[in-house]
């Protein structure tokens, strides 16, 4: 393998910071703070397990697309029709909730940044409208240079919470906190949310697969192997660090508190600033605010432009066109309204019932798990990807064993919901 180079690193740089943006969002700043919160440390191995049994499916995006030049979704349509539906309807049936939770939660923490005290829905719209009006060019350039700089943002002002909690506050539960039960039903439903965006839904590895492609047609370079797997753990690993941060943002100052979590978006964010301020003090409120709107806004701006990405390849795949629809073409345009526009009527349908809706998210993308990483792990072996290309000895039985703890976690939800 060749060595990395700096020249190499700054050609292929992008797509594995844009994963990090998408990931970086609900799994982290709500489901993890409230996995720290609530467990205390407890459920750091579930953090650190889903993170590295995930890790096979979401490499195969960049991988895949190294290797064939075409995103996983034209892969997935080449592997077999079963394939490519089964795709549609776990993207179809979830990305309107996934889109929802994330700007819900943004909108949310809007008031906090800005002071301007308006409802959830109109803050949701606000935000969804400068995002699209950011995005309607359809450069993947545009998404790349905002994504850098917020993601800059984020992991300064997230180590810098970090660091301050420790210092200031430290690990102090109260001698006489117990910690509710994980093994049981209420217990095992967090559990499932919990890894289920854990870094991120595995249907992320085809985004990755059309950044990856995007990024190529960008530069007009084709990189190596190892600089594409650079971008990629640069971004993967940052991702699984600051989910770790969260955590233990939440241990250290929420643990032992004896407060609930909010059910509403916007109680959700007052009652994480005033916890972080009253233990770090009020001097800390605009590093804690920037660092969590940072988060989500980073989250909220690239599942707003991946959606109608994703859906004009699956259009592509289906008419069998020729033509790169997505850069040549007002179908993205079309579809980044109309997501949006969907997205905003299930807000209104909802309401701000913000737990169930951020629960309901995550739990349908661990459900969906174990297939996907059947897929990817079968469509990293087709013929079209050179054997030079495939994964090593190491990486294929993580994807087996990825594809066994995905399953039986999945089943385990199943078995608690159910029969319990």
């Amino acid at each position: 393998m060749s060595k990395l180079t700096l020249r190499g690193i700054r050609n292929s740089l992008g797509p594995g910071l844009i994963m990090a943006a998408a990931a970086i969002g609900v799994s982290h700043l709500v489901q993890s703070t409230r996995a720290g919160a609530e467990f205390g440390f407890a459920l750091v191995w579930a953090v650190v397990l889903a993170n590295f049994f995930k890790y096979p499916f979401l490499e195969f995006g960049p991988r895949y697309a190294l290797a064939t030049g075409n995103n996983m979704i034209a892969g997935y349509a080449k592997m077999s029709r079963f394939a490519i539906w089964i795709f549609i309807l776990f993207t179809v049936s979830t990305m309107f909730a996934v889109h929802a939770a994330v700007t819900m939660v943004t909108a949310s923490l809007a008031t906090n940044l800005t002071g301007i005290d308006l409802p959830i829905l109109l803050w949701s719209a606000i935000i969804l409208t400068l995002s699209v009006l950011y995005l309607v060019r359809n450069t993947y350039a545009l998404l790349d240079v905002a994504i850098k700089i917020l993601m800059t943002i984020l992991a300064f002002s997230t180590i810098t919470a970090m660091v301050l909690a420790f210092v200031n506050v430290g690990y102090q539960p109260k001698p006489d906190i117990i910690a509710p039960e994980v093994w049981t039903v209420s217990g095992v439903a967090f559990l499932i949310a919990l890894m289920g965006w854990m870094p991120i839904p595995i249907d992320a590895s085809a985004w990755q697969s059309i950044w990856t492609v995007e990024r190529m047609k960008q530069t007009g370079i084709k990189p190596k192997l190892n600089e594409v797997l650079f971008d990629f753990n640069l971004g993967y690993i940052g991702a699984a660090v600051i989910a770790l941060s969260f955590l233990t943002l939440g241990a250290f100052v929420m643990y032992g508190s004896g407060q609930e979590f909010a059910t509403s978006a916007a109680g959700f964010s007052n009652q994480l600033i005033e916890l972080y301020t009253s233990s770090l003090g009020e001097w800390a409120y605009m590093i804690i605010v920037i660092c969590a709107f940072t988060t989500m806004f980073s989250t909220t701006l690239t599942v707003t432009d991946t959606y109608p990405r994703v859906l004009t390849h699956i259009i592509r795949t289906q008419k069998k066109s020729p033509e790169d629809i997505t850069e040549k073409s007002s179908l993205y345009a079309y579809l980044l309204v109309g997501v949006s526009a969907g997205t905003l009527l299930l807000l209104l349908i909802l309401g701000d019932r913000f737990r169930f809706l951020i629960d309901l998210a995550t739990t349908l993308s661990f459900l969906t798990a174990p297939v996907l990483a059947f897929m990817n792990h079968k469509l990293i072996h087709q013929p079209e990807v050179e054997e030079l290309m495939r994964p090593k000895a190491w990486l294929y039985w993580l994807s087996i064993s990825g594809i066994i703890f995905l399953t039986i976690f999945a089943l385990i939800y199943l078995y608690w919901i159910f029969f319990v």
